[in-house]
């Protein structure tokens, strides 16, 4: 899977791109939020981001909102990576478009169970997508569904 990192501190940015190597995931490293946006505009769009909040050209909040705006990166799961703690910047950081917050400095096994979590909440998506165009083939052939949809009920 790949990961896109927005982070403008060197160092920072070096620490987290070699975390998820470790891990097993591809990275797109960039240096602010204009790069990382080319980025996540080209043809293969991450399944995940992790921005830094405060960066030049353009902010975490900000592309977290390009990034919801958008059709093609809609899907994208975003982590915002910030050294703003307190109860009011997360929730403006989740208001933005972010799907996980996490401070600065950050514990390394919990931003790693933080990208696994986020790996597994882009699964149902790409499994629906794979499904759908398996049912086109069925249909094709001729074959069709026979069984109802089961449907959740309330009692």
């Amino acid at each position: 899977m790949k990961v896109l990192i927005a982070e403008d501190d060197a160092v920072s940015n070096r620490y987290l791109e070699a975390a998820l190597r470790k891990w097993g995931y591809e990275v797109i490293a960039t240096k602010n939020g204009a790069e990382a946006w080319q980025a996540l505009s080209g043809p293969e769009v991450p399944r995940m981001a992790i921005l830094d909040w405060m960066m030049p050209e353009m902010d975490g909040l900000e592309l977290c909102g390009k990034i919801r705006a958008a059709t093609s990166t809609k899907a994208t799961y975003v982590i915002l990576l910030t050294a703003r703690g307190g109860h009011g910047n997360a929730v403006q950081g989740l208001e933005a478009g972010a799907d996980d917050y996490v401070t600065k400095p950050f514990d390394r096994e919990e931003l790693r169970a933080r990208v696994q979590g986020g790996a597994r909440a882009g699964q149902p998506q790409a499994s629906l997508a794979g499904r759908a165009s398996g049912a086109g083939g069925t249909e094709a052939k001729g074959e069709q569904l026979r069984a109802p949809l089961p449907v959740c009920s309330y009692g």
